[in-house]
């Protein structure tokens, strides 16, 4: 019986491991009639076209100049990433200046509004006071005070109203 479920398991495993070598096969195939790169115009395509032609894409260089392509590559890749970071930082500067100088303005406008609000109450408060009556001062010659009423005379008595 265990030998019976051995064969079993070993024929699956058989057909398991034919069925992934024709897939591979068959992949390989494929991939060898896609291999071609066809130029239709001023496009590529994988497939053929009407007037297209067929164009060899295959890499001739070497594994030196591959690794040197790749190489400049990255150093050209680190170097626009230092290029970036500097830029982003002198970017970021000018904003912070920019924000500074917007502040200092606001502060300078804040300030003269502040400035004519002050300068328009004092003009308000002279106007006021020039409408108003002037206080009198000791200053004329008389020694009275402008501002002293005259005094009224007192009458007399007739001597008629003293008698009746």
């Amino acid at each position: 019986m265990k030998t019976r479920r051995r064969e079993k398991r070993a024929g699956k495993f058989g057909l398991a491991i034919f069925l992934i070598a024709a897939c591979v096969y068959s992949t390989g195939v494929a991939a060898q009639d896609s291999a071609k790169t066809w130029r239709c115009g001023n496009t590529y395509s994988d497939r053929p076209c009407e007037g297209g032609k067929a164009v060899k894409v295959d890499d001739p260089r070497s594994d030196a100049d591959r690794r040197a392509a790749e190489a400049g590559a990255k150093s050209n890749s680190a170097q626009a990433d230092k290029l970036e970071r500097s830029r982003l930082s002198l970017e970021k500067a000018a904003y912070d200046r920019d924000r500074q100088a917007a502040r200092e303005a606001r502060s300078a406008a804040m300030a003269e509004r502040r400035m004519a609000l002050s300068e328009q109450q004092a003009r308000e408060r002279a106007t006021k006071a020039a409408g108003d009556p002037r206080k009198s001062t000791m200053s004329f010659s008389s020694g009275k005070s402008a501002g002293d009423a005259p005094a009224k005379k007192k009458k007399r008595r007739s001597r008629d109203s003293d008698a009746g």
